[in-house]
């Protein structure tokens, strides 16, 4: 059986930096636990973002700058870093087609997503990997997950259930 695991967005900024929180925090560990012992391909993603990010549509509409490429909170967390992925996506926006793209090639079983934030890029690749491959298993490790409240998490957890994918 053909697995992949994805590693959504834990850099600096979203786990002690400006956009940090201690959910992120504590996923950390559990999230370096389970890559170890991951029988399969790994994969992150790093939100990217350029210096004129505030005058973007997300930038409005969350005004913090964050993850501006080369600075210190786009960098994966360093407890991370010594995971050996197959590759890193960057990413401008919340999915990454590339991600999904490459994830529907490869022709993965089973895809399981973990990391930040639950309920917008989680969530995000979580669809279009599935949106890509409607065949393939897609499943989120809720305890490996954080959002910015423990209720934006469930939430989100609740609507991707809804898609067909599996919440573990």
């Amino acid at each position: 059986m053909k697995k992949a695991l994805i590693i959504v967005d834990m850099q600096n900024d979203f786990v002690t930096g400006c956009l940090g929180t201690k959910e992120a925090q504590e996923v950390i560990p559990k999230i370096k636990e389970y890559a170890d012992d991951f029988d399969g391909d790994i994969y992150f993603t790093m939100d990217t973002h350029s210096e004129d990010y505030l005058d973007t549509q997300e930038g409005k509409r969350l005004p913090v700058k964050h993850c501006v490429k080369d600075s210190d909170g786009w960098e994966i967390v360093e407890q991370l870093r010594d995971i050996k992925a197959v590759q890193t996506f960057e990413k401008p926006v919340f999915g990454s087609r590339e991600l999904a793209e490459k994830i529907a090639e490869k022709a993965y079983d089973e895809v399981y997503l973990c990391g930040v934030c639950t309920g917008i890029c989680v969530l995000s690749n979580a669809i279009l990997i599935k949106a890509f491959d409607a065949d393939v298993r897609v499943a989120v490790l809720k305890e490996l997950c954080a959002c910015v409240t423990p209720d934006t998490h469930k939430t989100a957890l609740d609507a991707m259930a809804t898609a067909q994918i599996d919440i573990i």
